[in-house]
């Protein structure tokens, strides 16, 4: 049978030469002899860095359990990634952990040992002592709590955000930088947050999965999964209030902290905005604790809003494009607009989609019997369209289109 390392000799797992204190002995036992090599040390086969076997041990890492439903948001094949999950397991750097129905892999003993040995500094925080990542549990709700986080985890990698703590400032470690975040974006999660020490007690309860700095601005992130969220409206409040003060001085129009809300589908977006006149209505998300919080679906037209909305360049270029053929918004109007059609009625630009800010601009038409125009990308219509007709017309731009023009693939350059 062909060894692992064989098979996975393209996939960046490559056989270590047989060092000194390896003795090779044949076995006796039967016809059939057979050479064996009996290790008197622990030389096994690993990834080398700058390998898609390592990035997954690295990820795992960050994680702690990593659900086995997303590989498919994970650059490469399907066939690729099997290869590699089956050599690292082989390996015994991965393994595998089914329970209640919920699979996913975590890191095996020699794979928490082989990153710490090789770079103590990214791996520490998440592999010793009693960090959630490293004192891993089987409730269902800590696994899925990991889960979600993952599903960020992946979302700001793929979208080019820093997520490794040898990578990015040290916005929240005692004696940090702190102050308004000029570097390029990088995600904290809510443990590396906590290290600002006494103050983070105020906000225990609080959904808040991390913090996304950039210098488009900071947000909070929230993932929401398939299930609809259940706030704690103080808790949040004093989330917003600490992040606050601790990244922003008020100097300047980006220095202020927004929410964001990653969910599955349009649909959660849809369901927030159809409770503002009921008795399940989500007070955190639509009364204006937030000037502005996004909502992004968890998939890969998220992955490219994300990068949209941290980029203000790109966005500034879209906005022109899109206001070509009509006027000047009107900033003090009694209806939320970016811009306004030749009729003088409002237009809002809702390819990022704002909860306050869309919220208000519905419930504006309405209540001042007003037409109005919102345009988004075609794989949003389908949430603002449960509001088109009568006051409120859509346009929407085609992702596709979009996406060639503002972030072609390396194939295509």
């Amino acid at each position: 049978m062909e060894h692992p390392a064989g098979k996975a000799h393209g996939y960046g797992i490559f056989p270590m030469r047989l060092p000194a204190g390896f003795t090779e002995v044949f076995s006796r036992l039967g016809k059939n002899r057979h050479k064996e090599v009996i290790p008197v040390a622990d030389h096994s086969f690993y990834p080398q860095k700058d390998t898609q076997a390592y990035r997954l041990l690295e990820l795992t890492a960050i994680c702690g359990e990593l659900p086995a439903c997303l590989l498919h948001r994970i650059p490469g094949s399907t066939s690729y990634k099997d290869v590699l999950i089956w050599s690292l397991k082989k390996e015994r750097l991965l393994k595998t952990y089914y329970r209640d129905r919920l699979r996913g892999y975590r890191l095996g003993t020699k794979g928490k040992a082989f990153l710490l040995r090789e770079n103590p500094e990214r791996f520490s925080f998440y592999l010793t002592g009693n960090a959630d990542t490293n004192m891993l549990k089987s409730e269902i709700t800590r696994r899925l709590r990991l889960h979600r986080i993952a599903e960020i985890y992946i979302m700001m990698m793929n979208a080019g955000i820093s997520v490794f703590r040898d990578e990015k400032p040290d916005l929240f470690r005692p004696g940090g930088t702190g102050g308004l975040p000029t570097h390029p974006p990088a995600f904290y999660n809510s443990r590396e947050v906590k290290e600002l020490g006494m103050e983070t007690i105020k906000i225990r309860g609080s959904r808040m999965a991390g913090v996304l700095t950039s210098p488009a601005g900071s947000f909070l992130i929230y993932n929401e999964g398939t299930q609809t969220a259940k706030w704690d409206y103080r808790a949040e409040q004093r989330a917003q209030a600490l992040l606050q003060m601790t990244l922003c001085t008020g100097q300047t129009a980006n220095d202020k902290v927004s929410g964001l809300l990653f969910g599955s589908g349009m649909e959660p977006f849809y369901q927030i905005l159809s409770s503002a006149d009921s008795n399940t209505r989500c007070f955190f998300l639509l009364d204006g604790n937030y000037e502005h919080f996004y909502y992004l679906t968890n998939d890969f037209h998220g992955e490219v809003m994300l990068k949209l909305l941290c980029d203000t360049k790109r966005r500034a270029e879209l906005d022109r494009i899109l206001s070509l053929d009509l006027k000047t918004g009107v900033p003090d109007f009694s209806i939320e607009n970016d811009a306004l059609d030749r009729e003088g009625n409002p237009v809002l630009f809702g390819y990022l989609p704002d909860i306050p800010r869309v919220n208000r601009f519905l419930m504006a038409l309405q209540l001042r019997e007003r037409t109005g125009t919102l345009i988004c990308f075609d794989f949003q219509a389908g949430a603002y369209a449960q509001y088109a007709g009568g006051l409120l017309r859509l346009q929407t731009i085609s992702f596709e289109k979009f996406e060639r023009r503002f972030f072609p693939s390396k194939k295509e350059n």
